[in-house]
């Protein structure tokens, strides 16, 4: 590797699994120590121990985003122990629920809460360490495609990942100032356990989604497969590096062409 993220500190929420793990390994690999955020104390670990088995640095901390006091509490340990933060990639996020008229109140909180407020608060929190990097300050957002076009299983979702689209761009120009970066990435299908549920909720709706998930994608994506984690985790890595230094307030399709019909 070449090093694009040597001596830097990155965090990265839900890192113990999928797209955000594949981008904390990625990090570490460029030679960031990342700080691995996770609910699951077990997923967290894991990504560490992957980590530093591949000869990377990597710490573990157990939040969950939907809670102010434990970012809080995460990102008061981060300026303990580094003092500085160059990239903070808020990358958690859930489907929520599915359908219109039967959403739940208790639902449609916990799906802003998990996709929203822990992008508006982490950010909040975050930005006092990103000043500290000398012009090297990265906020990386993972928004959808259906951020960029309706969900027809979702359309909570779709609210969801609209607004943070639009908060990157806002967080882009109200920092741009502090020479802090913000951008987002909004992932088409990814090979990922999550999938399944953007094609359904019950276990056997998600049971169908994986017998046709193949026609699917054959149907509405133009390269005709899924992505891997790994190629959102490129993506992350040129809006966290200096590739990306004149790249600010833009939302990056990462989908087999799928928002391009």
């Amino acid at each position: 590797m070449s090093g694009l993220l040597s001596e830097r500190v990155a965090l990265v929420t839900a890192a113990g699994s999928g797209m955000g793990r594949a981008s904390a390994e990625r990090f570490a690999q460029e030679g960031a120590t990342v700080v691995v955020v996770d609910l699951d104390r077990d997923a967290a670990e894991r990504t560490v121990s992957e980590i530093e088995q591949a000869g990377g640095k990597a710490i573990a901390e157990v939040c969950d985003v939907a809670n102010v006091e434990q970012l809080r509490g995460v990102f008061n340990r981060v300026e303990q122990k580094f003092g500085i933060l160059h990239v903070l990639f808020n990358h958690a996020g859930i489907p929520g629920a599915a359908g219109l008229e039967d959403v739940s109140e208790a639902d449609w909180h916990h799906a802003i809460d998990v996709n929203m407020k822990s992008a508006w608060f982490g950010t909040a929190l975050g930005i006092p360490l990103l000043r500290r990097a000398d012009g090297k300050g990265s906020i990386i957002y993972t928004a959808s495609t259906s951020g960029l076009v309706g969900s027809t299983m979702s359309p909570l979702y779709s609210m969801a990942k609209g607004g943070i689209v639009n908060f990157a761009r806002g967080a882009a120009l109200a920092l741009a100032k502090d020479r802090i970066r913000a951008n987002v990435i909004c992932p088409g299908p990814i090979d990922t356990p999550m999938l399944p549920q953007f094609f359904g909720r019950t276990p056997e709706q998600m049971a169908q989604a994986k017998e046709n998930m193949a026609e699917f994608m054959a149907a509405a994506v133009p390269m005709a497969r899924a992505g891997d984690p790994t190629e959102i985790a490129g993506a992350a890595l040129f809006l966290a590096s200096d590739l990306s230094s004149y790249v600010t307030g833009i939302a990056l399709p990462v989908d087999g062409g799928y928002t391009a019909r």
